[in-house]
């Protein structure tokens, strides 16, 4: 089976910069999009930033122009580069896989990881 682990998560003051990254484990041949979501008390869930094996990005409005997402391949990693924080980013963190194939399936499936909680406050 496939899992996907969080990290990076914490808190920072309005301004900081965090760095997320998600490592995906287990038989993978391959990933087609791995992307982060989040959600805050109260709100729905939501994208932030998605990336495709082939190199498109896209990304939410709110986070465009601070936030970069990133994908090491040969390590079934993705990253979120998170610049200029506000404490309306503050929300727990999810990183998702989807168009997951493995060496013993050929059926691409979804995963999802265990969430980061990211505060911005003074």
């Amino acid at each position: 089976q496939v899992q996907l682990v969080e990290s990076g998560g914490g808190l920072v003051q309005p301004g900081g910069s965090l760095r997320l990254s998600c490592a995906a484990s287990g038989s993978i041949f391959s990933i087609n999009v791995m992307g982060w979501y989040r959600q805050a008390p109260g709100k729905e869930r939501e994208l932030v930033a998605a990336a495709t094996s082939g190199g498109s990005t896209n990304y939410a409005d709110s986070v465009k122009g601070r936030f970069t997402i990133s994908r090491d391949g040969a390590k079934n990693m993705v990253y979120l580069q998170m610049n200029n924080l506000k404490p309306e980013d503050t929300a727990v963190y999810y990183c998702n896989a989807e168009g997951v194939l493995t060496i013993f399936s050929g059926s691409y499936l979804g995963y999802w990881g265990q969430g980061t909680q990211v505060t911005v406050s003074s």
